[in-house]
Order: C-alpha cells, then structure tokens, then sequence
C-alpha cells in the first residue's frame, strides 16, 4: 500500500497494467448493461454495501448496524457475501457450528452480531437464492462487499469512505481503485468513516463513527472490563485489519499503552503470531473470532458499534419502499461532504 500513497516510480511503472484493468472493468459493465453478462434478480430489494479501494473501509460494521436497525423498523433482513478467505467453496450458510475458515471472518462476525441469516458464496446471486429458499421470512438482502459484483442486481447502493480517502486516486495495481472515482456519481448513498473533506456529490453523504469503551474477555465473553481496569497490565496489541493503525489510535484515545504488532488483512492466526510479551492480548472481534483457544495470555476483545448520521436505514426504506404514508420522507435531502 504505500506506493498507493503518491504517484511515484513504482506507481508510474504499473499504469499500464491499470490501463489494462480498466479496459477490462469496462467491458465488464458494458456486457452487463447490455445484457452479454446475465445478471440475477431475487425476489426482495438488495442493498449493496461496498467500496471503491481495495480493502476494508468499515463494510461490516456498516452491515451491522442496518441489519439491527432495519430490524427495529419492522424488516426482516437476510445478508450475504463474498466469505473472503474462507478454505471452502459454493454457497454455504453461516451457522453455529461453522468456523471463521470455512465461512470467512467478516460474514462469521455479522452473524454472531446480529443473529440474522447469513449465506457466503463467491456468485452472491446465488448465495441470495439460497438464503431465500432456506429463510421465506426475508424481505431484504444486505450485500456485504459487492459494488463491482453485478451479476446480483441492486435496488440501493451504498459505498463507503475511510479515513485514508483514495491514495494517488489511480487504478488498480497502480494504485488502490477497483472503479474510476466517477462511478460515486451512480451510487445512491455515500457514507464518510471518518474521511477527508470530499468534493461535492450527487448522493447524500452519512458520517460514520465507530465506538467502543468495553472489552470482554474471549475464553469467558461474561467478563468484561473497562480500559482503565486494563492499563496497569503489560499489553500488546494484535490486528489483523485492513488499517491496524486505526485499531491502535482507537487504543490510544482509551488511554492505553501498549505495544503494537499489525498482520495483513483476514491473516490466519497461530500461536506463534500471539506468542509475545505481555500479560493480556488487546484485539477486534474479527480478529479475536480465529484466535479460540490458540494461547493460554488472556485475550481482550474490543466490540465496536457504527454510529450512523443522519438515520441511513430510514433513508434506504424510502429509497425502496418510498415516502411515508404521509407524504414526508423519512430524513431531509444531505447533499455535499459531511
């Protein structure tokens, strides 16, 4: 990632190979939109939650939250995705019984977070036919990661920033963009974790922020303990995250010292990676969900929760369902960065 940060000689050296991606990409979306490609839709309305950088961007907390405040609005939403990482193929239904291998970490967590159904597959299409087969029940599919998958057709699109913006704005290899930075001119939302100013924009802007004071220990998740009661131990942290940094500065602002060790994302976890010095093991729950038993140090996980403004899920009912019955939509227009 860091010859993403600038358009330096390593960068310059890849642009023809990003010239290729992007003629490729293109042709991709054309065949789709001219029907070359078939694409599927299921029987309820998708939201497609993704990004335009490679990586993490807070897809999943996203997904979090809308699945439980959607629930709270009276739907009953289902959600699937790609199950980056997992060792298994087809489609599959996340469960009790499944492990962060064989369904992926991030559709593991949104499960045991949300206790909504659940379905990995690398053809979301499919994976959404299956889900609805299993649970009838279901009046909405959440698509965790999967803006360029067009084989499933989308009633609402929703693509989120982070702090760390678009790099050198150039396309894959030469620099981090999965799609030209125009395509934000075709999504229906835009949500800013924490991002830059961004220029203005057709779709309403969210702020995202994530939050999270308490850890609960991962071999006994009924103990629990604030920062402070932590502190005095010999800490290290562990993240095997898209952006560590974020992971520790979040750390930080609790209060906390320790020492930091950061691992490429979805990284599979062994003893040795949590065989360091210290007294207690700081960690994400997507982190923690690999590491079971894996060391006998103490491991702390730190849940977080996405704080979403103005109300996002309102917003997507009114794209799908439109206004209230009584004329007044659910939230004023948000145009422009927040």
């Amino acid at each position: 990632m860091r010859h993403w940060q600038g358009r330096g000689f390593r960068a310059w050296l890849l642009v023809p190979v990003s010239l290729v991606f992007y003629l490729l990409t293109a042709l991709r979306r054309l065949a789709y939109r001219h029907g070359f490609q078939r694409s599927i839709r299921v029987p309820v309305p998708v939201v497609v939650v993704g990004n335009l950088v490679a990586g993490g961007a807070g897809k999943t907390p996203l997904v979090i939250w809308l699945a439980e405040r959607l629930e709270r609005l009276g739907r009953r939403p289902g959600v699937v995705s790609r199950g980056y990482g997992r060792m298994t193929k087809g489609v599959l239904a996340v469960s009790d019984q499944t492990t962060a291998d064989e369904v992926g970490d991030e559709p593991l967590l949104i499960y045991r977070r949300t206790g909504r159904p659940v379905f990995v597959g690398n053809d979301r299409a499919q994976a959404a036919k299956a889900l609805l087969a299993k649970h009838p029940e279901c009046d909405l599919i959440l698509c965790d990661d999967g803006l360029q998958h067009y084989r499933l057709q989308r009633d609402v699109e929703i693509c989120v920033i982070d702090r760390r913006g678009f790099f050198n704005g150039w396309l894959l290899p030469a620099g981090p963009l999965r799609e030209p930075l125009r395509r934000l001119d075709r999504v229906d939302a835009v949500v800013c974790h924490d991002c830059p100013p961004l220029p203005p924009l057709r779709a309403p802007v969210f702020t995202m922020r994530l939050m999270g004071e308490r850890f609960y220990r991962l071999d006994a998740p009924g103990q629990t303990a604030q920062a402070s009661e932590l502190a005095p131990k010999r800490l290290a942290a562990i993240a095997g995250i898209a952006e560590p940094q974020r992971f520790f500065d979040h750390l930080r602002t609790l209060g906390l010292e320790f020492s930091a060790y950061a691992f490429p994302d979805h990284h599979r976890f062994e003893a040795s990676d949590l065989t360091v010095p210290a007294d207690a093991l700081l960690m994400t729950e997507k982190d923690a969900i690999k590491c079971q038993g894996l060391v006998s140090t103490p491991i702390w996980v730190l849940p977080v929760c996405a704080e979403i403004a103005p109300d996002l899920a309102s917003f997507v009912l009114e794209k799908i369902d439109g206004p209230t019955p009584s004329g007044n939509p659910r939230l004023p227009a948000v145009q422009g960065a927040a």
